[in-house]
């Protein structure tokens, strides 16, 4: 737990000294007329278009990036399902049958070509999915989030990156999800739905996003009416109401989740709590912070769908492994719903509440991380155990 503890610390100072508001706009912004207007001006900057923050801002993010990865792909053992994946690996390299998707079984097929079926040969497919988890999360905080700190305080203090250790197949697409959203707001659906169908190559569950990022930036495109409403309580409702048919979908798709372990009403109040509490917020921030600013408005809307699966839809077997495309965008508009509070005493207030709030999460993830149905600790590596 110290090192758990140590890591974030280290990160989070380090992310401290990171401003990436201009660099947000210039990806965020890439296809309108603005960012000709910024391109110019940052190559009158310095000889690579760069100024000496954004240079800055690449080297903490890149120390930031061997932090986070080294710890991840240097784990041993760490995870409730590590041996399961091993299992898993030992299978495919005798081409037998396995439930995972043909993706995910064609990586470890290479990385088993260049680094063999024996011994500790599963260490480099663990590593390079822990690289590539960690990059893709990173990359999407670096280019999304106005206020970088902030935003990576949240993806840590939810335990998202500790909990990529277990499920990689899931995180991985997780945070090629996450990535992926900009194009939804850029107005980019091709390079979208290309990115999201070369991640449900891994995990097929994140098709799901599809239909709810483009039905979300639709709402955030235009003004709500009466029927807008309706229709979303007749949603709302179907989940509590047609869950038989919902469930029929979903065994279809996932056969051997039926009568199994995971086939449970669960409602997770953590995330309940998470989801009311970003809305309470984003109704007080309203009119100044999302009612005029579409990404922001695209991300309530996630989380409203967010907050509507938990309650309604606990039906579902993982539910999180849905709901978590929803908000996991959270760590965006949290911290931009309290850097709008124009009052400075109020939003230093809130600001100081909602980490407290977080810092208290986290303290709990940590223990429960020693459970045996979580088993991220005690943390064991390849180097020294």
């Amino acid at each position: 737990m110290v090192l758990f503890v140590g890591v974030t610390l280290v990160v989070l100072l380090l992310a401290y000294f990171c401003n990436t508001g201009e660099n947000v706009q210039l990806h965020m912004d890439s296809m309108g007329p603005r960012t000709i207007s910024v391109d110019r001006d940052l190559q009158r900057k310095g000889p690579g278009g760069m100024t000496r923050q954004q240079a800055l801002n690449l080297w903490i993010c890149g120390g930031i990036y061997v932090i986070l990865a080294s710890l991840s792909a240097c784990r041993i053992a760490s995870g409730n399902d590590y041996w399961v994946y091993v299992d898993m690996f030992n299978l495919i390299s005798q081409g037998r049958h396995v439930s995972s998707e043909f993706g995910f079984n064609a990586l470890v097929r290479l990385m088993q070509y260049f680094f063999g079926t024996q011994g500790y040969s599963y260490l480099p497919i663990f590593g390079l999915f822990s690289l590539l988890t960690v990059y893709f999360f990173l990359r999407a905080i670096y280019e999304q989030g106005d206020w970088f700190l902030g935003a990576l305080f949240l993806f840590l203090m939810n335990g998202y990156y500790f909990s990529s250790f277990n499920s990689v197949r899931y995180y991985l697409v997780l945070a090629i999800a996450l990535y992926s959203s900009k194009y939804v707001l850029r107005g980019e659906y091709l390079k979208f739905i290309l990115w999201i169908l070369a991640a449900s190559a891994f995990h097929k569950s994140v098709l799901v996003v599809i239909p709810l990022y483009l039905g979300a930036n639709w709402l955030a495109g235009i003004r709500l009416k009466g029927w807008h409403y309706a229709a979303g309580a007749l949603l709302a409702a179907s989940l509590v109401f047609g869950r038989d048919m919902y469930r029929f979908v979903i065994f279809k798709i996932y056969p051997y989740y039926e009568n199994s372990m995971f086939d449970t009403v669960d409602y997770s109040l953590s995330n309940i709590g998470k989801c009311l509490g970003t809305l309470v917020l984003s109704l007080l921030c309203y009119r100044r912070v999302i009612r005029d600013n579409r990404r922001n408005r695209f991300y309530f809307f996630l989380n409203l769908g967010g907050l509507a699966l938990y309650t309604c839809g606990a039906f579902i077997p993982e539910v999180s492994r849905v709901a978590y495309y929803l908000i996991l965008p959270q760590i965006f508009l949290i911290p931009n719903l309290l850097r709008g509070i124009e009052n400075k005493i109020i939003r230093r207030l809130l600001t100081a509440g909602t980490a407290l709030v977080f810092i208290a999460y986290f303290g709990l993830f940590l223990r429960s991380a020693y459970d045996v149905n979580v088993r991220l600790l005690p943390y064991l590596n390849w180097i020294f155990n």
